[in-house]
């Protein structure tokens, strides 16, 4: 039988959430007029619009989602979806929103961790740059000019379409986003040589908050430091960047050799870590750890996949190899000659023979829901240590899971910390990232916990005061901005520390200074406070 308070109880959340619905319902019709009435031009801004009594919402909604985790029914939904043809429709965007308190997500890739760009627990639109796309390469000058919504294997493909010999240093992923990658730092298989993404940045173009086109000029050099890897969604919208393309030979060298626990990986894994970041620059060889099933039928081993690139041809490898990781016995018959752009194919794992058109197609070749992580290792993890996570990848929860190694050194131990807000340079032997992949519909937790597990069983072997991590593998685990009021610099430390290091200071200050009001903002956010 209800008592009088348990009825009470329910009538006010009743009418709460009554309330709430026709708060949300009233900005957003409020935003909509906003966007038709401050639009040049109402047939465009029209066409670029999608709420969800639109048709198409959910199929623009969920096309840019990489993370199956966030596409549950239960994930908030935005009330609006905008995919801008040009600058002016981010313009009107940004000031329609400020006015009537609706929060954006921008979207350029989709690939978010955490699904920062493209979930919200507060009304929110967002902001799909997937038509902001466009790509010149001017090979005289070896610069490009890249919109924001292009992928990185647009970009490998616009640029192979002008040159065998120019490239850029990104991602092996080609369906990442060029803004998010960009934002965050933007590591690939060419870090050695020259280093990441934002170190070969020469200009962009920004709307700020108050709508407003910035260049590098005009913008300054403080906020122009500041989106070179302070994250993306903080700043303002970048529509394109500048950047500088690099010299490669016309051909490269790939390989990628495999060897299980009974073929000595444990050995070959150790003996990696003393050479990975020492050896020629022009060299990085990454580790793929993950179980797979053993010869003997029903019997589980760990396989490690060690992948190549090398700007040179396959006589000036070998003696590389046989010098410095004789260990892994590096054949002729391994190798394959190929030109820089064939080999962001190979890299991206398509199937061998895949043409070039395999980097325009946006869709990626698997689509998965999954946690991550990810660490930066200073001294050789021990072969002790090793067999301590081989024994985790034993366990039941670990059949999706997977750890990369990237070795550091070269151009990476050459550039100051400060250089950029990416602060992880020299005195980093190799960063390691951590994902664990589960079907659609499990029991998500049990998944999360086993990552969890691993990542506090790695404490002794990592970075330390902080605990390093990679602002483009986000993780809410490390902290994450108070969803009530504004957050306080030491709350966001709990996270900035371990992204940025010293230089989530001068983050927070350039924050401070371009958006104080804390306009663009989400659960890891540069917050605007005063340090």
């Amino acid at each position: 039988m209800e008592t009088p308070s348990s009825s009470l109880l329910l009538l006010t959340l009743l009418l709460l959430f009554s309330f709430v619905l026709a708060n949300s319902a009233d900005i957003h019709e409020n935003f909509l007029q906003c966007l038709t009435s401050h639009s040049q031009n109402t047939t465009s801004i029209s066409q670029v619009i999608y709420t969800p009594n639109n048709s198409s919402y959910t199929s623009v909604l969920e096309f840019s989602i990489r993370n199956f985790r966030f596409l549950s029914r239960h994930t908030p939904k935005p009330l609006v979806i905008i995919t801008p043809l040009h600058d002016s429709h981010i313009q009107v965007a940004i000031k329609c929103a400020r006015n009537h308190g609706l929060q954006i997500r921008v979207r350029s890739g989709g690939h978010d961790f955490e699904g920062l760009s493209y979930v919200s627990h507060v009304p929110f639109f967002i902001l799909d740059l997937i038509n902001l796309r466009s790509i010149t390469v001017d090979v005289e000058n070896s610069t490009a000019w890249v919109q924001s919504g292009a992928t990185l294997g647009e970009l490998y493909y616009r640029i192979a379409e002008k040159s065998k010999t120019l490239a850029f240093p990104a991602g092996f992923c080609p369906t990442v986003g060029v803004g998010g990658q960009i934002s965050g730092g933007g590591y690939g298989f060419m870090l050695r040589k020259f280093g990441l993404s934002v170190d070969n940045v020469i200009d962009a173009r920004l709307v700020d908050v108050n709508g407003i086109i910035l260049d590098r000029k005009s913008m300054g050099e403080n906020l122009f430091w500041a989106i070179r890897g302070g994250s993306g969604g903080s700043f303002g919208v970048i529509i394109e960047w500048k950047i500088k393309l690099v010299q490669v030979p016309s051909t490269v060298t790939v390989f990628t050799v495999q060897r299980t626990l009974q073929q000595n990986a444990t050995m070959l894994v150790h003996k990696w870590q003393h050479i990975a970041d020492k050896i020629d620059n022009n060299l990085v060889i990454a580790t793929i750890i993950e179980r797979v099933n053993s010869s003997k039928e029903g019997n589980r081993t760990l396989q490690v996949s060690f992948r190549s690139l090398f700007l040179g041809r396959v006589n000036q490898l070998l003696p590389l190899m046989h010098k410095n990781f004789p260990e892994l016995g590096l054949e002729r018959a391994d190798c394959i000659e190929m030109s820089w752009s064939e080999s962001t194919v190979y890299i991206g794992g398509f199937p061998s023979g895949s043409s070039l058109d395999v980097l325009l197609n946006r869709t990626p070749l698997t689509r998965r829901t999954f946690k991550g992580k990810s660490d930066y290792v200073k001294e050789p993890i021990s072969e002790t240590g090793l067999e301590g996570i081989w024994r985790r990848f034993n366990e039941e929860e670990a059949a999706g899971a997977r750890l990369i190694f990237i070795p550091y050194g070269g151009k990476m131990s050459e550039i100051p910390e400060s250089e950029t807000p990416f602060p992880h340079r020299a005195g980093n032997i190799h960063h390691i990232l951590y994902t664990v992949a589960f079907q659609e519909g499990e029991a998500s937790s049990r998944y999360i916990y086993w990552m969890r597990r691993l990542y506090s069983y790695m404490a002794p072997y990592v970075s330390k005061s902080p605990r390093e991590a990679y602002v483009n593998y986000r993780d809410l685990d490390l902290g994450r901005n108070s969803d009530k009021g504004k957050t306080s610099y030491a709350q966001a430390s709990k996270w900035g520390l371990k992204y940025f290091k010293n230089n989530f200071k001068r983050l927070v200050l350039v924050k401070t200074m371009v958006d104080p009001s804390n306009f663009f903002r989400h659960e890891q956010s540069i917050p605007a406070v005063s340090p």
